[in-house]
């Protein structure tokens, strides 16, 4: 960085000496042209003097004349040449100063291009960290994160939130019997699936293995969850085509509420962790189930 810096400062020194040179050269031009005036002055006279018969009388006088005449050109020349040295030095400087400005120009564009890379690589890593590899999807450290900023923005507002917790019935199974392969596929299914049907307000994440978690920011009321819960059972049930296969897979859904069934985001997750377990024992059942039924059936 140094360098670069006693690059760019070269024009400083270098631009006024290139004036200076310049201005002397115009001085040995008015010097040069004076000589050339006493010379022409000294010739004139040298006719003069012959035309009144002193042939003598005038040589000596264009010999003086002439001597001086020399001197200056001589001395033009001296500072001419001194001139012209300074002028060629400082266009050599002025090229040394343009080739660093161009280095230093690749040097800015470079460093502007690896802090581009750099940003993007620490966009790169900062979206692994929050979000699951398999699916895409938030992960539960990043849920969890916009979770509990729900649960803030509804108390400060007063609405309600709705929290589902997924899981697919006999995942297990299809992967014993279809292949890892064939679970991965699926599991990307289901989080474009619920994704489709996600607003922008809501968040769903995978939580891990063939878990799911789905927050409802101001539901409208059981009845509207109720619905949505109904045709993401639908959604998630329809058919996955995968080499050949035909391959169905069922959710159970747990449902908790805010701030019904809990006000903090472990609560929420937790209550609606034990209704989905319970939508899942209930086989002639519609797939979900709030938190508050099962505690009501066991009761």
């Amino acid at each position: 960085m140094a360098k670069g810096m006693n690059h760019v400062t070269k024009p400083a020194t270098t631009v006024p000496a290139l004036a200076v040179a310049l201005e002397e050269n115009k001085d040995v031009k008015v010097r040069v042209e004076g000589a050339a005036s006493d010379l022409a002055s000294s010739g004139a006279l040298l006719k003069t003097k012959i035309a009144e018969g002193n042939p003598e009388m005038a040589a000596r006088a264009a010999l003086k004349v002439s001597k001086k005449v020399e001197d200056q050109v001589k001395e033009c020349a001296d500072d001419l040449h001194a001139v012209n040295e300074t002028l060629a030095h400082g266009v050599t400087a002025l090229e040394h100063t343009e080739n660093a400005l161009a280095t230093a120009q690749d040097m800015l564009a470079q460093t502007r291009s690896e802090l581009a890379v750099a940003k993007e690589g620490e966009h790169e890593a900062r979206h692994a960290a929050r979000h699951d590899s398999a699916t895409g999807l938030p992960n539960r450290e990043h849920f969890n994160s916009r979770l509990m900023h729900d649960i803030a923005v509804a108390a400060r507002h007063d609405f309600d939130l709705a929290v589902m917790f997924f899981d697919l019935n006999k995942f297990k199974a299809i992967n014993d019997t279809h292949g890892h392969a064939a679970g991965d596929e699926i599991l990307k299914q289901v989080a474009a699936r619920l994704l489709e049907h996600c607003r922008l307000e809501d968040t769903v994440c995978r939580t891990g293995g063939d878990e799911f978690l789905y927050v409802l920011v101001d539901p409208k009321g059981r009845s509207n969850i109720a619905r949505i819960a109904s045709a993401l059972v639908n959604v998630l049930a329809e058919p996955v085509a995968f080499e050949g296969q035909t391959i169905v897979v069922r959710p159970s859904i747990g449902i908790s509420l805010y701030p019904e069934h809990g006000k903090s985001a472990s609560q929420l997750i937790s209550n609606a962790d034990a209704a989905m377990y319970a939508a899942k024992n209930t086989s002639d059942g519609p797939g979900w189930a709030f938190y508050d039924e099962p505690m009501q059936r066991a009761a």
